[in-house]
């Protein structure tokens, strides 16, 4: 479940890969390669993701889909 902090919600590593449908490792690769600019991380030290976020991250997988097709 989201967890909003002030008026922004964020969502887990989990929660982030299975609403834009891909695995941890992928995620984790996109994040070392600079696919987002900022990141958010909880007292514990794990990822956050904003709603921005996962439309960032949904465009790469949509971009990479066109991209495998003939």
């Amino acid at each position: 479940m989201p967890v909003r902090i002030g008026e922004q919600l964020f969502y887990t590593t989990s929660e982030t890969c299975a609403k834009v449908g891909i695995s941890r490792a992928t995620l984790s690769r996109w994040i070392k390669d600079g696919l987002l600019q900022t990141l958010y991380k909880d007292r514990r030290g794990w990822r956050l993701f904003t709603e921005d976020d996962l439309n960032t991250i949904q465009a790469e997988t949509r971009r990479i889909e066109v991209e495998e097709r003939p």
